[in-house]
This record gives structure tokens, C-alpha cells and sequence, in this order.
């Protein structure tokens, strides 16, 4: 079962459904309308179900067909971008809201899990950050201090992790993290807001947002939707050119997973300092005398891979098997989309420039607890009441404490461009085999070619439809990535997988896909409903 996001399927997808609903048929109008439903999106349509608001949730695919069913599952206060760096960036003060939110995160999905009698394997259990033998220790007594500032006071520095197979080196215990399973939670949010009256509609492409009073939506297939507040939740908001793609950049991450004989692992949450990182966990397994073990990192920069496409998965197996012997066969392998904001924490709340259009992005490795915050802190936007966490997730919040990584990040960015003008992969579509993706040039013009298992030719032009970047071949998932901020294409029609490009790749053999759908003027009769 392939998701909307690509051809490899995680753990999630093997042991569950990807639900989907009906298409959007109609003109309607709406309180709230929320665009993407992945847990950021189901989480604020359901806390918004429960204030009595009228929602109506629209994804272009699945639900969960993005990336909340890529991740691994992790649920922590621990987080990526760590505790004393947050400080650098936001200040003590800054950071205590940080790990309360993150806290808050957590415990709510504990209790929506309880009250809502959402099986999902949900457990609180400890979280250890590591440094690998021979790596400097320092790390870690610089985190205790800031974690321990940060108000996570139990935050203890252990002689190595609670695993017989391998010792990792010294590590911080964050206890009362926790797991699930990712897909099995967003499904029962999915029930829980269409039970509160809430309308999920997928299949239903959003091509324009225009603010106002109200917000109008045009849809692929010409209906509009009106409302008064919209959220946009698709993982980088597809409204804006620029705001905030400049202060965040895209990652693709990858996570395997291996059975283990039961007993042998702990339950337990991990994570190393080295860059790239590597995290791992424990899920069950439906045979007894068995587990699983998931772990995943490898990261590096959507559209900018380094050496063959299986690259990452081989070198996660290999440093999996040297420290965990036990491991036999690969069950799963899967990659996903980290969005990495420069400062350290994600943008949410109302868009720049916008009085009812509101955004989430930038999850930084923490995604399911960023995700969560997401619902709480828009919600309480929505619905007029003050929130502490509100100016540290301001996406209009500028990061000049992060100015360094700032202008990295952007010259990062710039270099990307030369890909217009460099020699295509191949030297012409003849040469491509059932299956198989490349670059060709023809003229003047990039050309981003795909024949598929049964002969027939694809062919887009390569050039990224947000801001104008040539997109690079994804063999894993079997997308066209753009390397400057991320968008991600179907290698067949060429429409959008993931923003920021709200519109796809034109299709060069005589047919454009994926056009930007006209939204009717203001004042204008509606289509008649069906």
C-alpha cells in the first residue's frame, strides 16, 4: 500500500489502512476549512469539532497519505534541535515554553487516546540521547543544564543506555516519553471529527487561498469553498512564495525496520549527537516470540542525495546489525519529509500579511508533537483566546539569533539554480528503462522523463513550478524533488506531492496537469451543487 508521498511503505501502512473519503462535489461554505489531514490537520479540525465549530478537512489523497504515516512514531520532549541551542535562539524563557508545549503535545494525545478509545499502542516510556564511544561528552552535560533550565527537572545523565547488546556511551533519561502508532491514531482522530460532524473530504486538490471575509478556496474540479478561518496543514504551506520557506529547508529521512527476538530490547526511545543522526525504537510485533525494531536517520537535503539511491538504507542496516547482532530480516523501509526551521522550533499560527488564513510547518524532526501543539495553539487562535506559546511559533517571528544559519541555508538554496544549465542525465527518454526516471536535455528546455513498467513516456518539464529550480530524480520514492525548498512531484502526471508549489510540473507532450483552479469573483452565483 503506497502512500500520496511515494512507492516505499512504512510500518504504519503494512498494518493499517489509509482511509479515504469522498471527493469534494460541491460549493459550501464552512467556519473552518482545513487543508492537509495529517495529524496536524485532524488534530485541529477535531479540538475545533469539540468547540462546536463546523470543519470540513480537505487533502489531495489519503488521509494520512502524506507524511504522519513516514514517521517513526516517536512522541518526545527531547527534542532535535536540543535545549541549549533553543536557549541561543529564544531565549530561557523561550525554551520553557518549548518543553512545556512539547509536554503538552503528549499528554493530550494520551488523553484524546483514553477518552476517544483509540487503540494505537500508545506507551509512555523513557527517552535517552546518546553520544556515541569516542565522541565528546560535553554534549550532553551542556543539554542536562539547558533541559534542566527548560523545567524538565528529572532529566538525569545515566552511564550508558539500558541495552545489553551494545554499549552506546554515556546518555541523558528524559522520562514520560512516549510511542505509537502513527496511522492507527490519525484514523481514530479521522472518526472522531466526522462523528462530531466534521466533513473529510480527500481526493479534493486546493490550488488557490485568497484571505478575506471570507477565505475562498478554489478546488481541482471548480467548486469553492468559503470559510471563515482556514489552516493551512500540509506539512509546507502551498500559499505562500516565500514566507517562511526561506527560514526552513527540507530533509528527506529514512527508517528501517527488523524483527528481534522478544525480550531482548527494552522499550524504550533513542537518539544520537552525531550529524547525520540516527534514532531507533521498539514497536510489537503480532507474533509473540518477536519484535520489531524501527530506526531510521541518514538524513540529508530533499532533491540533494549523495551516492546510489539505497545508500541510506544500507549504511542504517549496517549500523543497526553492529549494534543489535540479534536483528534478522528487514521487515520495512520508508523515507519521509523533515521540514528543518533555521531557529530550531515550527511556525504556527496566522500566515504573514493574513487575518484568517493560518499556517503550520517547519517540524523539525519532531513532527507528531509539533503537529499536536499545532491544534492546540490554533485552536485557541480561532477561537479568540490567548495562548503562551503564541510569539514563540509566530511564523512572522524573524530568527535574527539563527542570521548565520540564515544565510547558509539561503546560499544553499542559490547554488541550486546552476541545475538549470548543467547536462541532463541521460541524453535522450530512448534510453530509459520501464521504470526508471532522469534528466534530459532537449535544447534550451530540462525535461524531467519517466516510463513506466508498461512502456509509456512521461515527460514534464524539470522546472520546479514555486520558485523556478530544476527538480532531481527520487529513485526511493520515485518522485520528481525540487533541492531548493523541497517541493515533490508524481512522476507519472506531475502533480504536487508536497508544497511549497501549489501548482504541478507541466507536462510537455501536449498536456498540462495540475493547473491552478480559477476562483469564481466575488459576488458571482456559485456552481449549482450536484
Amino acid at each position: 500500500m503506497k502512500t500520496d508521498s511515494g512507492t516505499t511503505e512504512s510500518l504504519w501502512m503494512q498494518t493499517s489502512r489509509l482511509l479515504k473519503g469522498e471527493p469534494l462535489r460541491e460549493d459550501l461554505h464552512t467556519d473552518v476549512c482545513v487543508v492537509g489531514a495529517g495529524i496536524t490537520g485532524l488534530t485541529t479540525a477535531y479540538l475545533l469539532a469539540c468547540e462546536n465549530r463546523s470543519v470540513v478537512v480537505l487533502d489531495d489523497g489519503s488521509i494520512g497519505g502524506g507524511e504522519t504515516a513516514r514517521t517513526s512514531g516517536h512522541l518526545a520532549t527531547g527534542l532535535d534541535d536540543r535545549y541549549h541551542r533553543l536557549e541561543k535562539y529564544h531565549g530561557e524563557a523561550g525554551a520553557r515554553l518549548a518543553a512545556e508545549s512539547h509536554a503538552e503535545a503528549i499528554d493530550r494525545i494520551e488523553q484524546i487516546c483514553r477518552s476517544e478509545n483509540i487503540d494505537c499502542d500508545f506507551r509512555r516510556v523513557d527517552g535517552y540521547l546518546f553520544v556515541p564511544p569516542g565522541e565528546p561528552e560535553d554534549e550532553l552535560f551542556r543539554e542536562m543544564e539547558a533541559a534542566q533550565r527548560a523545567g524538565l527537572h528529572d532529566v538525569e545523565l545515566l552511564a550508558r543506555l539500558p541495552v545489553d547488546s551494545y554499549d552506546f556511551g554515556p546518555a541523558l533519561r528524559f522520562p514520560r516519553q512516549a510511542r505509537f502508532h502513527a496511522l492507527r491514531y490519525l484514523n481514530g482522530l479521522a472518526a472522531c471529527v466526522i462523528e462530531r460532524g466534521g466533513r473529510i473530504h480527500t481526493q479534493s486538490f486546493v490550488g488557490r487561498i485568497e484571505d478575506g471575509e471570507p477565505v475562498r478556496l478554489g478546488v481541482i474540479g471548480g467548486h469553492t469553498v468559503t470559510a471563515t478561518d482556514v489552516v493551512v496543514a500540509t506539512n509546507s504551506p502551498v500559499n505562500n512564495l516565500f514566507t517562511p520557506h526561506t527560514k526552513q529547508a527540507a530533509y528527506r529521512s529514512y527508517v528501517i525496520t527488523l524483527r528481534i527476538p522478544a525480550g531482548w530490547l527494552p522499550d524504550l526511545l533513542a537518539w544520537d549527537t552525531p550529524d547525520p543522526y540516527h534514532y531507533l525504537r521498539k514497536a510489537r510485533s503480532d507474533d509473540p516470540d518477536w519484535d520489531l525494531l524501527i530506526v531510521g536517520g541518514e538524513d540529508h537535503k530533499t532533491g540533494q542525495p549523495e551516492g546510489a539511491a539505497d545508500a541510506p538504507f544500507r549504511r542504517l542496516e549496517r549500523w543497526t546489525r553492529e549494534r543489535f547482532p540479534m536483528a534478522r530480516e528487514l521487515v520495512a523501509a520508508w523515507s519521509g519529509q523533515i521540514v528543518e526551521p533555521i531557529d530550531g522550533l515550527a511556525y504556527i499560527g496566522r500566515n504573514p500579511h493574513d487575518q484568517h488564513v493560518y499556517v503550520a510547518t517547519g517540524d523539525s524532526g519532531n513532527g507528531l508533537t509539533h503537529g499536536t501543539i499545532a491544534g492546540l495553539l490554533t485552536t485557541d487562535l480561532i477561537q479568540g483566546r490567548d495562548n503562551p506559546w503564541a510569539r514563540l511559533y509566530d511564523p512572522a517571528r524573524v530568527p535574527l539569533r539563527a542570521a548565520g544559519d540564515f544565510a547558509r541555508e539561503n546560499l544553499n538554496v542559490a547554488a541550486q539554480y546552476a541545475g538549470l544549465f548543467a547536462a541532463g542525465d541521460v541524453a535522450g527518454s530512448a534510453e530509459l528503462r520501464p521504470g526508471q526516471g532522469a534528466l534530459l536535455r532537449r535544447g534550451l528546455q530540462k525535461i524531467a522523463a519517466y516510463r513506466d513498467e508498461e512502456g509509456l513516456l512521461h515527460e514534464h518539464s524539470a522546472i520546479c513550478t514555486h520558485l523556478g529550480c530544476a527538480v532531481e530524480w527520487n529513485a526511493t520514492e520515485q518522485t520528481w524533488d525540487c533541492p531548493c525548498h523541497g517541493s515533490r512531484f508524481d512522476k507519472r502526471d506531475g502533480h504536487v506531492v508536497n508544497g511549497p508549489a501549489a501548482s504541478g510540473l507541466v507536462n510537455v507532450l501536449g498536456d498540462e496537469r495540475c493547473e491552478r483552479p480559477p476562483l469564481p469573483e466575488r459576488g458571482a452565483a456559485r456552481q449549482p451543487r450536484r
